[in-house]
This record gives structure tokens, C-alpha cells and sequence, in this order.
């Protein structure tokens, strides 16, 4: 029989909160945010707090929120279907070149990456000229986002094809990483991109004015919620999971970007997807848990049901995490998305210093310069105890270790 590891949080107005935070830091402002969530009526049993938990914008990062009868839309977030996908290829890591700058400039010129010029005109994290890949994965998802643009109109003019196969900004990143037998595995991190951001936005919003003066009785006003058979309830259960589609869709683009620049760059030929692992970690879905059927959002945390692979990266600097689920019913099937963070990026940046994060991230092929500060392996917490503090939640499959990092 599995050892329970979870820490049970709770007050009389409120249902439990189970925290699987043993070892790692649980800030007292993150326990505020969960305790206001928890504080919900139609929150289904208890919330669960993984071990990479901390404050999010709405929301905590590394919650799981099981609801009956309404979905938080600031809990599933503005990165709707935000996630990892990870590819093991046929290479060794042996017969890689020493010198990786050419794989890392290669990736960074097949996908767009950052963000320029405020997001608009020639910005560099979008296509300017869309590929036919690009306009072929696009296809499969025009019919449906028109007929949400159609009565949403607000969403129609956000960023969606040319996002489509783009990395981001951020904490999104793309590494070529090699695992505990030298195989070698591509793995990388994005989301729903700016028309994700615009739906999560907007319906935000909406949700915010649909309760109108109900509002007041919320613990914070960013808990505002959709109930069903409102409104717009069902448009946004519709939008959601077109986002998630578009994530899904988002990763493996960029995966074929990514393996067709390292087959135009290394001098040997390879196959992809010996295995492949796509995950969202920001979203929300319908599932059955003690007896009932209820709306699963994951802020910051992976599905890691009886046999499902996941992906639990660290940082910049630090292995990451292959796991197959334990199905552990009272994290509602659920793992951490990641480290999680334990600096916010303005103190990060004002914490460490350039020769800091040159020593965090020896030996990797990545950028190293002031403005990703804020990403560097310091910031977060030790992925070691992270995965300690899960043990009754995942078995570790594979364990990677990045060699190039790519960032926006």
C-alpha cells in the first residue's frame, strides 16, 4: 500500500484543501488563494494542491479544482491548454556534435519565438508568411473558431494562424534533452498563444459582469464563475476546448519544425516519435470522480490517471521528468505541471546575476544574457523534492536532462 504524503488544510467555512507539499515550500499566499477557492459551494469534495504550488493571477498555479455546476474561467487561465509535448527519437546523445550553437540557431530559425514590436506588425514570435504545414493544421480548426468569432466578435481578430506552430515568451521554452540510456528526446512547453489569451480574456470578463452585484460575496472577484445554464456558459465550455484543440495542435507543429531543423543540421539520419507524449497542464474537463461527473481544471497541474504518461519539466537547468500516473484518486488523478516557481520574475531579477544563471546553466547550449534572468533555475524550486512530495502520484519512466534550451 502507497504511504499518503498529502497535508490536509482546512477551516470551517470551507472544504479541505489536500496539499502534497511535503519538504517544499508552501507559501502562506498561495494557502490564502487556495482557501478562498476552497470557500466556493459548488467545489466537488476538496481542492488539491500540488507540489509546485504557488500564487497565480486568478487562480493558484498547481491546483486541481473539482466543481459541480460551474467552471472558474480565471482558474483555467488566459494560456488555455497550455502544456509539454515530448518526443523520443532514434539518436544517441553520443554521436550528437560538442559544439551544439548550430542545433539551437537552427531550432530558434525554424520556430518563431518571443515577442517584438509590441506583439503587432513584424513581430518575430508570429509567421509573416504562413507555411503549408502552418495552413494545413489550421484547416482542421477555421470551421469551428469562426462559428465561436461569429457570436463572440470580440475574439475574431486575435492572433490564431499566425501563432499556430509558435513558441511564445516566458516560461515557454523547446529542448533537445538526453535521458538515463543516452536516447535522445525533443521536448517543449507552449499553449493556445494570443487567440487562447484573447478567449481566456474576454470570457473572463464576461463571467465577472454575469454575476453582476453577486460578485461581492466572492472571497476575490477574480473567482468570478460561469453557472450552468447561463448565458454564456455553454459558449465558453464551446471556446475552452477548441483552445485546448488549438494547444494540442500549437505543440505538434512546432515538434515537426523542430525535428525537420535537426535533420537539415546533424550529419546522420533519425527517426521521431519512438515515443511521444502531448499534455495539457491549464485547462479544464468533464471526468468522474466519487460518484459524480464534474469539471476538472488544472491550474498548473498534469491528468496522471492509472498508466498515463505525463511530463513534469524542471527549469533551465535541471533534469526533468517522463512519469506514468498512480490513478491516486484523492489528487483527483492528478501531478505537478513542473518545479514551480519560488521567486517571482521581478525579484528573480533583481536576486541573481548574470554569472548566477551562467553557472545555473553550465553545460546547456542556451541563451545567457540579462533577459532571462528571470527563467533561470533559481527561481524555482528543486524538482528532486518536487517529485519526492509526489511519490503516491507518479512513477518516474524516463529522466531527462536538457543539453539545448531554446527561449522566447
Amino acid at each position: 500500500m502507497t504511504m499518503k504524503t498529502y497535508n490536509v488544510i482546512g477551516d470551517e467555512q470551507a472544504v479541505h484543501i489536500k496539499a502534497w507539499t511535503d519538504g517544499v515550500l508552501f507559501d502562506a499566499n498561495a494557502q490564502q488563494q487556495l482557501q478562498n477557492i476552497a470557500r466556493l459551494p459548488f467545489v466537488h469534495g476538496w481542492v488539491a494542491a500540488m507540489p509546485d504550488v504557488h500564487v497565480g493571477k486568478g487562480a493558484t498555479v498547481g491546483s486541481v479544482i473539482p466543481t459541480v455546476g460551474a467552471i472558474i474561467p480565471a482558474a483555467v487561465g488566459v494560456d488555455i491548454g497550455c502544456g509539454m509535448m515530448a518526443v523520443k527519437t532514434s539518436l544517441k546523445g553520443k554521436r550528437l556534435p560538442d559544439n551544439l550553437a548550430g542545433v539551437r540557431t537552427a531550432i530558434e530559425a525554424a520556430v518563431p519565438h518571443g515577442r517584438t514590436k509590441g506583439g503587432g506588425r513584424n513581430d518575430r514570435g508570429a509567421w509573416h508568411y504562413i507555411p503549408a504545414r502552418v495552413s494545413q493544421a489550421w484547416a482542421s480548426l477555421a470551421d469551428a473558431f469562426d462559428r465561436i468569432a461569429e457570436k463572440h466578435p470580440k475574439v475574431a481578430k486575435a492572433n490564431h494562424v499566425n501563432h499556430l506552430g509558435t513558441l511564445g515568451t516566458g516560461n515557454h521554452f523547446i529542448e533537445v534533452c538526453m535521458d538515463e540510456q543516452d536516447d535522445v528526446w525533443v521536448m517543449l512547453h507552449s499553449g493556445s498563444r494570443g487567440v487562447g489569451n484573447r478567449i481566456g480574456s474576454y470570457f473572463i470578463e464576461l463571467a465577472k459582469k454575469d454575476m453582476g452585484h453577486h460578485i461581492l460575496n466572492l472571497p476575490d472577484r477574480d473567482l468570478a464563475y460561469l453557472n450552468e445554464g447561463t448565458e454564456y456558459f455553454d459558449d465558453y465550455v464551446q471556446a475552452v476546448h477548441w483552445a485546448q484543440a488549438y494547444a494540442a495542435k500549437n505543440r505538434e507543429v512546432m515538434m515537426d519544425r523542430v525535428m525537420m531543423a535537426l535533420r537539415e543540421t546533424l550529419p546522420m539520419s533519425f527517426q521521431a516519435k519512438v515515443m511521444a507524449v502531448n499534455c495539457h497542464h491549464n485547462y479544464v474537463a468533464v471526468e468522474h470522480h466519487f460518484g459524480e461527473d464534474v469539471y476538472v481544471t488544472r491550474k498548473g497541474a498534469v491528468r496522471a490517471g492509472v498508466g498515463e504518461y505525463g511530463i513534469i519539466p524542471g527549469s533551465m537547468g535541471a533534469r526533468s521528468y517522463i512519469v506514468k500516473g498512480k490513478g491516486n484518486a484523492e489528487s483527483f488523478c492528478s501531478c505537478s505541471h513542473g518545479a514551480g516557481r519560488v521567486h517571482s520574475r521581478t525579484e528573480a531579477k533583481k536576486r541573481f546575476s548574470l554569472d548566477d544563471h551562467v553557472k545555473a546553466t553550465h553545460g546547456v547550449e542556451c541563451r545567457k544574457d540579462k533577459s532571462v534572468i528571470d527563467e533561470t533555475p533559481a527561481a524555482y524550486k528543486d524538482i528532486d523534492k518536487v517529485m519526492a512530495a509526489q511519490s503516491d502520484l507518479v512513477e518516474v519512466v524516463h529522466t531527462l536532462k536538457q543539453v539545448v534550451c531554446v527561449k522566447g
